[in-house]
C-alpha cells in the first residue's frame, strides 16, 4: 500500500501533514509541514514510514474535498525560498529527444543530427550504469528558487516577455540536506516544469531562458521505492472542453537514465550539498503539446494525472503584466 505525504493549510493559514494509505487519508499529529518531519528522520538516523508509524492520527480527510477547496498545498516548501533550489534534466526518456531534434534540426535547415540528440543518444548508451558507477552526464538547467515553486490549483504565471507557455508532464524528486551534506531523498511528486518552448525552438543555446519559469507540484508527496514504471495522461483544457490529450510515462522503465545516474550529477557540486536546503529535481518527458503544434493561451487549464498518485495537477496558464519596454536599469553605487 503506497504512502503518501500531504500538505494542509487551513482557512486561517494552520499549517498540518496529512497521511494517506490507500483510500483513506488523516492528520499526522505532531508535525505542521513534512520539512519539520523529514528532519526528524534524519536527525533520529531513520526512515520517513518509521517516524510516521510513530505518530498518532488525527481526523481523517476527504482529500478531493480539501483538493477542490484550495486547502491543499505544495507537499514541500522551506520558510526561506532561498533555500529551496529547483532544477531539472531534459531529454531523459526514451523519445524525448523526437521533438527537441526535429525543433532544432528545423531552426539549423540541416540534416546533421543535433546536439538535442547527440545528449540524448549519449543518455542511451550510458545512462544507465552498474549499480556505485557512474555513467553519462545529462543536459541539466536551473529553473528558480521556492518563490517559483506553486501547488496544485494554483495558476502557472508566464512573464510578461514569454513567447509562449507549455505544460511539461513528469516526475520529480524531493531531497532534503542531511546536517552532514549528505541529500536524503524523501520521495516523488507529479509535477507540470513549464517552459517557454517557442523561446528554445528560436535558439537550443536559449534553453535556459526558457526555463526560468514557475513549475508546479502536485499534492501527494509520494514515499518508498520510487515505481519503475509511471503511466499517466497529459491533457490542456479550453473553457471548459480538452483540447488537447496525451499519455505520458516515465518511471526507470520508459527513462534513459537511472534516477541514480541523474542523482548523482546534480548532488556531485558542492554548492547543492548545503545543509538544510531543500531541492526539487525535475526528471524530464517525453510528451509536449508543444510539438504537436498546440499554441496555449491564458485560462487555459493543464490537467495531468498517473497512478499510483490518486490525486490531479491542475494549473491555469495565466500572463504576468506587461513590463515596461525599457532595458531594466542597474543603478552604479
Amino acid at each position: 500500500m503506497s504512502q503518501r505525504l500531504l500538505q494542509h493549510r487551513a482557512d486561517d493559514g494552520t499549517r498540518s501533514v496529512i497521511i494517506a494509505e490507500g483510500e483513506t487519508a488523516a492528520i499526522l499529529t505532531g508535525f505542521s509541514t513534512v520539512l519539520d518531519l523529514a528532519a526528524r528522520a534524519i536527525a533520529e538516523g531513520i526512515d520517513l514510514a518509521t517516524v510516521i508509524a510513530g505518530c498518532a492520527r488525527g481526523p481523517q480527510v476527504d482529500l478531493v474535498v480539501e483538493l477542490d477547496a484550495g486547502r491543499l498545498v505544495a507537499p514541500i516548501d522551506h520558510a526561506d525560498p532561498a533555500h529551496l533550489v529547483m532544477s531539472g534534466t531534459g531529454l531523459t526518456h526514451l523519445g524525448s529527444a523526437d521533438g527537441r531534434d526535429k525543433m532544432h534540426r528545423a531552426a539549423a535547415q540541416t540534416s546533421t543530427p543535433t546536439d538535442s540528440m547527440r545528449m540524448f543518444l549519449d543518455g542511451v548508451e550510458g545512462g544507465k550504469p552498474a549499480a556505485g558507477m557512474v555513467g553519462q552526464q545529462p543536459e541539466w538547467f536551473y529553473k528558480g528558487d521556492g518563490s517559483q515553486l506553486v501547488g496544485p490549483g494554483a495558476a502557472l504565471t508566464m512573464p510578461g516577455f514569454a513567447q509562449d507557455g507549455g505544460e511539461e508532464p513528469e516526475l520529480a524528486g524531493i531531497y532534503l540536506i542531511g546536517p552532514d551534506g549528505t541529500p536524503h531523498r524523501l520521495g516523488l511528486c507529479l509535477a507540470n516544469e513549464f517552459s517557454d518552448h517557442v523561446t528554445e525552438r528560436h535558439n537550443y543555446l536559449w534553453l535556459a531562458h526558457s526555463k526560468i519559469r514557475p513549475a508546479a507540484l502536485g499534492a501527494e508527496l509520494l514515499l518508498g521505492s520510487p515505481p519503475d514504471r509511471v503511466e499517466g495522461t497529459s491533457r490542456i483544457l479550453r473553457d471548459g472542453a480538452v483540447l488537447w490529450e496525451k499519455p505520458f510515462l516515465s518511471g526507470e522503465a520508459n527513462m534513459s537514465h537511472t534516477l541514480a545516474n541523474l542523482e548523482h550529477h546534480h548532488f556531485k557540486y558542492a554548492l547543492f550539498r548545503r545543509p538544510g536546503d531543500v531541492h526539487v529535481h525535475f526528471f524530464g518527458t517525453a510528451t509536449l503539446s508543444f510539438a504537436d503544434g498546440v499554441a496555449t493561451r491564458e485560462g487555459d487549464v493543464f490537467e495531468i494525472t498517473a497512478a499510483p498518485f490518486t490525486l490531479p495537477l491542475r494549473n491555469t496558464l495565466a500572463r504576468a503584466p506587461a513590463e515596461s519596454s525599457i532595458a531594466t536599469v542597474v543603478r552604479p553605487l
